[in-house]
């Protein structure tokens, strides 16, 4: 058994399309407990430090554009941002989701339910999850000071 926390945000395309309440149920339905959420507004050094690890790729300014709702058309919108714990919470949480390209995401998944790409390219992934125990770790003490995370 392996107690992880991992960190969901419900990206900016996800808060437009009004798809919060549908992502947390599905969470919430993993059997694994949030203990922590909050509105979170996405600087450029927020956004850069988060997506860090793909800032050789040809698409890391996009990534910037798209996580701080410049895509959508909202200055400074906002993310929920939220901290789940549980068993195996990084591997349940990432089954839940589904595949990042929302075309290869499983039907029933957040992202096979409501992903979409743009006519422009864009992926409409609805949430991003913490890909594995190290991504977790430092995502979580990114976005989360550790007084504001249920012990």
């Amino acid at each position: 058994m392996a107690i992880e926390q991992t960190l969901i945000l419900i990206k900016p395309d996800g808060a437009h399309r009004k798809l919060t309440g549908l992502t947390i149920d599905r969470l919430d339905a993993s059997g694994l407990e949030m203990v922590a959420a909050k509105m979170v507004v996405v600087s450029e050094k927020l956004a850069r430090e988060h997506y860090k690890a793909l800032s050789d790729k040809p698409f890391f300014e996009n990534l910037i554009k798209y996580i701080r709702g410049d895509f959508h058309g909202i200055k400074d919108h906002r993310v929920l941002a939220m901290v789940y714990r549980g068993d195996n919470a990084i591997k349940k949480v990432r089954e839940v989701a589904g595949a990042t390209n929302p075309e290869a995401a499983v039907p029933g998944t957040i992202r096979g339910s409501f992903g979409r790409i743009t006519t422009a390219g864009q992926f409409e992934n609805v949430i991003h999850a913490s890909s594995d125990p190290a991504d977790a770790t430092r995502e979580v003490a990114l976005w989360f000071k550790a007084d504001e995370i249920l012990p």
